[in-house]
């Protein structure tokens, strides 16, 4: 499973330098094998909104939940303790801890062009390293 960064989705869906290699990422990866959190889902909302892309922000959630199977996931009260450790033994910010902390829960990986998750346990994929990973697990 892989849990996709807000700065993926947005590279995608801005049309940004790396659309493409997201493009193919998110065309490979069985719907059903990627995760957003509320957090990132919500953030997306405020930053298409304020780019005045509210029929994208329409055709995103209609693409990831209702045609694509992505599964959304959160961060419970009771792991907020966990998120605030991993803020101190990482040096993430909340956002990316709550984003750790989703990830580590559901066993994914995240996909993240945010150099941040380096220092993290889990690390972190770019999505054509997450391609070149889903293509040897196929082999």
């Amino acid at each position: 499973m892989y849990l996709v960064d807000t700065n993926v989705w947005l590279e995608r869906l801005l049309s940004q330098e790396r659309s493409d290699e997201v493009g193919s990422f998110l065309a490979r990866a069985p719907g059903h094998e990627l995760l957003i959190t509320d957090f990132y889902l919500h953030s997306i909302g405020v930053i298409l909104d304020r780019l005045d892309r509210i029929e994208a922000l329409r055709r995103f959630v209609d693409d990831l939940f209702v045609r694509g199977g992505v599964r959304l996931v959160s961060v419970s009260p009771e792991s907020m303790g966990a998120l605030i450790d991993e803020m101190d033994r990482s040096q993430l910010d909340f956002d990316d801890a709550y984003q750790y902390v989703a990830a580590a829960e559901a066993g994914a990986l995240i996909v993240s062009f945010d150099h941040d998750f380096d220092r993290t346990s889990l690390g972190r994929l770019e999505p054509n390293q997450a391609l070149a990973s889903m293509a040897r697990s196929a082999s």
